[in-house]
């Protein structure tokens, strides 16, 4: 969706889209790891997720799937006539499903609010994340942007 800072107060209440799948792959999950230090083996350790995990195979960590917002977000909206948009900060965030490596997430958005700041507007989000084969959202989260003109 394309909009302008001037229009956003009529799109609160309504979704953003959707937008496009991305591969969670055992490679995407290692890097994470190791930039973040988290190396637990239910993400990094494959045959012993296998054997011992609940969830039957290695899964994504949960704030691997939050990462991906910004890049999501920059897919379902575009605000014509902003100088920059800064990630404030999140009002919730909850990981309801697992996401199984080798499956594929993608991020719905609604937008809840726009209020007025200095220079700009802060926008929240109502967010879901899916993946591929789960029925329950993976991760369900309330981010806050500050868009600046």
């Amino acid at each position: 969706m394309k909009t302008t800072l001037a229009e956003l107060d009529a799109l609160v209440g309504k979704s953003m889209g959707t937008s496009d799948w991305i591969d969670i792959t055992q490679a995407r999950v290692n890097s994470f790891a190791e930039s973040t230090e988290d190396r637990q083996w239910i993400h990094t350790d494959p045959e012993r997720a296998r054997r011992e995990s609940p969830f039957g195979g290695p899964i994504g960590h949960g704030y691997l799937t939050l990462s991906l917002l910004s890049a999501f977000w920059e897919q379902i909206m575009l605000v014509d006539g902003i100088s920059m948009a800064v990630n404030y900060g999140l009002n919730r965030v909850r990981f309801p499903a697992p996401v199984p490596v080798g499956s594929r997430v993608r991020m719905s958005a609604t937008l809840t609010s726009v209020e007025s700041v200095t220079g700009g507007v802060q926008i929240v989000l109502a967010a879901v994340f899916e993946a591929e084969g789960v029925v329950k959202p993976v991760c369900i989260a309330e981010p806050i942007f500050r868009l600046y003109e």
